[in-house]
């Protein structure tokens, strides 16, 4: 028996059960709630999806579980010290779907068009003058597999770019920071930044008031990392002041986003329903099997998080 652990709803549950189940071989999966208190002493790997920590800890013989997102911070937040691996989904298919609305919001902001939206509300007429794409600095927070190739699509569009990581990295054609005072440098050439940091302790709140006043003045900003990274109340002031332009944010501190939220109705800031990089049931479970009978064939265990850095 694999354990299914979810706080997703019961329908998508069964989208992801009815997919995965006829992949498996010998092995069964099926809801927590459904494992007998027998069968959870027999349980050594588990498919999760936002899981209730408790039901975790009630499988003592779990050696690792296999996440259907790429995201993990908040799991292993609950947990704490986990005594098993958690393994995150990686899949190019990932990579090349979050490059892709990199890119879309990207030219979204470098022509302008959200200018144009407010016009046409206003029924204004009026042509702005066009920033070519090389001419255009880009900041990338965050050069690991979905950052760098977001970098690079971005690159072989035309744009100038440069980014940022904990560690010194180094990417052809890309201007590589890291450590806080690059932070600092790339903050300060950024005119379009965006976000694709895990949410770390180190990353919580980076982007507050201090940090938002390095980027140029008119600058605008894109988070499709996570909601916490960003000061809510920095990033309204800065739009407010007119120091930033516009944000572009796919995921928040609460979500759904609360209908009381200032973003909603703040002209300068586009809501989307974290839609950024949705995960493929299909080509996800192709890896989740993978995964799982490499383990049972040869004991080992997938490359796992780093549990002291959360990622």
């Amino acid at each position: 028996m694999i354990p299914f652990i979810s706080r997703i709803s019961a329908e998508e549950q069964t989208i992801w059960l009815e997919i995965l189940s006829p992949m498996m071989n010998d092995e069964v999966i099926i809801p927590f709630s459904d494992l007998t208190e027998d069968e959870k002493l027999q349980c050594d790997v588990a498919i999760v999806a936002n899981p209730d920590p408790e039901d975790l800890r009630a499988l003592p013989n779990l050696k690792w579980v296999q996440s259907l997102w790429a995201g993990v911070e908040k799991m292993m937040q609950e947990l704490s010290s986990p005594s098993f691996s958690v393994v995150r989904l990686a899949t190019p298919d990932l990579s090349n779907t979050m490059s892709e609305a990199v890119l879309a919001w990207t030219l979204f902001l470098h022509r302008d068009m959200h200018i144009y939206a407010k016009q046409q509300s206003h029924k204004v007429w009026r042509q702005h003058s066009m920033v070519v794409a090389k001419d255009r600095r880009i900041g990338v927070l965050g050069l690991g597999a979905l950052g760098k190739a977001s970098a690079q699509r971005l690159v072989d569009n035309g744009f100038s770019v440069s980014g940022w990581s904990r560690n010194e990295k180094h990417i052809d054609n890309i201007e590589c920071f890291y450590g806080e005072d690059g932070l600092a440098c790339l903050l300060q050439k950024s005119d379009i930044l965006i976000c694709l940091l895990p949410l770390t302790n180190e990353t919580n709140n980076l982007l507050n008031e201090q940090t938002l006043s390095y980027l140029p003045v008119g600058a605008s900003i894109i988070n499709f990392a996570r909601g916490p990274i960003v000061d809510d109340a920095a990033l309204l002031m800065k739009l407010e002041e007119r120091h930033l332009s516009h944000a572009i944010l796919d995921v928040f501190m609460q979500e759904p986003l609360p209908e009381s939220h200032p973003y909603w109705v703040n002209e300068n800031v586009t809501v989307l329903p974290h839609i950024s990089a949705p995960t493929n049931p299909y080509s996800t479970s192709n890896i989740v099997v993978e995964n799982i009978n490499y383990y049972r064939k040869t004991g080992i265990i997938p490359p796992a998080v780093d549990s002291t850095q959360g990622y």
